[in-house]
């Protein structure tokens, strides 16, 4: 926008500077050639009054001397011709002065203008690059009868000089023009243009912001025109009722999976209660609402981890990634060997330690694990990878399970969301939900991939220690 606008501004002196300058340039070669042509105009003139007397008397010669003179000192060539166009006398050739050649287009048509009886005009405009001479012709009058004419050929070299330096002196108040339209218009621009630039990168920043469950810088910028000022405090407002908005909304999720837990335990405890005092046939709805209570308790207690994700605002605190992932996966061999699969390392982890909040890295690896235990068939195995990638720590888990179709991948972070073809496989959907929250709050990335040989990898990745700038950017 701002090269937009420079170029807008530019254009614009470039009409000012070529419509007033062109003009100029031209009313200066006007203004130049008029001083010349009435300067040569009265020298013509003169000689053609001088004239008049030698050509009745028919002692031209007399004229010679005086010519001469005029033709040494100002280097402009004359020729005094009668009334059949033949010439009487001439001057002489003196350094530039040019001798009148008779058989120069331009010169006999001045004279037949003359010699009918015609004044001298100035002709086309003079230009610096026109290097022809200026030729003049006036009538010599007798009584009113025209008994001849007297042509003058000017060089025009020092009028074109002068033309050419006044043409470069507009020039160059054009370029300073430019110039200094350029000087005035950035800070100009950048003034007008700061404002926008806070809006475009507030609003970069609100959607990361309002994800990661931080409050969004605000704009506050009181620099820039009036209106820009009140559009950056309209998005303030905007950014903060978002913000509380969805604060809200999280901190509803909280309280209402928080204070579902106590009525739903309680109904629990009485379908519990209730084994050995029901009809036989009724045991199997009991059996089955014992079963739907279970799942709405884990809907419930992962709604609040969800909503604490979400609202998790805590510093990013160095984890031992190492120590973690051999404690998470020592604990879930207990369960993949109960399900006949196998659960490995990737050759050994070295020490290494990533910028994730409190006790983040346990949750992740718990829901990573669990999605892989459930979607893997028993007789196949689960992998857990650790590493380093430059300033970011690596962690892993693919399973050998059905996988996700390729369109399925983008949509599998959402909340609730179950692929057709999982949908008999006990799950709320929220597991990778969560760990996406988690790992937006930290500044990190999580990818899934289809690997060669089937099933699904999730990998996240979280800043290393010491590169807690990037997990804030």
């Amino acid at each position: 926008m701002r090269t937009r606008l420079l170029g807008m501004v530019w254009f614009v002196v470039a009409l000012l500077v070529f419509g007033l300058g062109v003009p100029l340039a031209l009313a200066v070669a006007g203004a130049e050639q008029q001083r010349l042509f009435l300067d040569r105009l009265a020298d013509t003139t003169r000689f053609a009054s001088m004239a008049q007397r030698p050509l009745v008397d028919g002692d031209p010669e007399s004229l010679r001397e005086e010519l001469n003179r005029y033709s040494e000192l100002y280097g402009i060539g004359v020729l005094i011709v009668d009334q059949e166009s033949s010439a009487v006398v001439r001057s002489a050739s003196y350094g530039s002065a040019r001798a009148v050649d008779l058989g120069d287009d331009q010169v006999r048509d001045r004279l037949q203008e003359a010699l009918a009886g015609r004044r001298p005009q100035p002709g086309a405009l003079l230009l610096p690059w026109d290097d022809k001479p200026l030729v003049l012709a006036g009538p010599v009058l007798v009584d009113g009868e025209v008994r001849g004419a007297v042509i003058t050929v000017s060089p025009t070299d020092r009028s074109r000089d002068r033309m050419l330096w006044w043409w470069l002196m507009i020039a160059a108040g054009g370029v300073l023009a430019f110039a200094l339209a350029l000087m005035l218009a950035v800070p100009v621009i950048q003034w007008i243009l700061r404002p926008v630039r806070r809006l475009d990168e507030a609003t970069g920043s609100l959607v990361a912001a309002v994800v990661s469950g931080r409050e969004a810088d605000p704009v506050g910028d009181e620099h820039g025109p009036p209106e820009l000022r009140k559009l950056s405090r309209s998005f303030d407002r905007m950014a903060t009722s978002v913000g509380d908005t969805l604060a809200a909304q999280r901190a509803f999720v909280a309280d209402a999976s928080h204070q579902l837990r106590n009525p739903l335990t309680a109904l629990k405890l009485r379908l519990v209660n209730l084994e050995g005092h029901v009809d036989t046939e009724a045991d199997d709805h009991r059996v089955a609402a014992a079963a739907e209570a279970d799942r709405l308790k884990r809907i419930l207690d992962e709604l609040l981890a969800l909503a604490r994700a979400e609202n998790s605002r805590g510093e990013l605190v160095p984890t031992d990634v190492d120590e973690v992932v051999d404690e998470r996966v020592a604990d879930w061999r207990v369960v993949a060997a109960a399900r006949d699969i196998t659960l490995d390392v990737d050759g050994a982890v070295a020490p290494v330690r990533a910028l994730a909040p409190a006790r983040s890295v346990d949750g992740i690896l718990d829901a990573l694990l669990d999605n892989a235990l459930k979607f893997t068939d028993p007789g196949s195995q689960v992998l857990v990878a650790v590493e380093v990638v430059g300033d970011r720590v690596r962690l892993s888990v693919r399973d050998h399970g059905p996988g996700l179709r390729q369109d399925e991948l983008e949509r599998a972070t959402d909340r609730f969301w179950r692929s057709n073809s999982h949908q008999n496989v006990p799950g709320s959907g929220l597991g990778l939900a969560i760990v996406s929250r988690v790992i937006a709050h930290a500044g990190g990335e999580l990818r899934l991939e289809l690997p060669d040989g089937g099933g699904l990898r999730v990998t996240v990745e979280l800043p290393a220690e010491g590169h807690a700038f990037s997990a804030r950017k």
